[in-house]
């Protein structure tokens, strides 16, 4: 079947993304450095996920975990400062 006009798909293929802790080995992911660690939550505290952030698989797994360990130790909060 033909598309309807219009309707046809363009893909997209730019640069790939580069996770920036295999980029550069001096980078760790550490609890406790909250303003490293808020380039990868959203304005909502939601933890951005790896195709927008760009981040591999096996650091995104660490960095899920520094975020929630510092959520918990109170370095970083759970969810927006502003209330509805």
């Amino acid at each position: 079947m033909k598309p309807a006009e219009g309707a046809t798909r363009q893909r997209r293929f730019g640069r790939r993304k580069v996770c920036p802790f295999c980029a550069d080995k001096t980078l760790y992911i550490d609890y406790k450095t909250p303003s490293m660690l808020k380039r990868f939550i959203s304005e909502r505290g939601k933890i951005v996920p790896r195709r927008i952030s760009g981040v591999c698989a096996m650091h995104q797994r660490q960095l899920c975990t520094e975020i929630k360990r510092a959520r918990i130790m109170a370095f970083m909060p759970y969810s927006s400062a502003t209330a509805d």
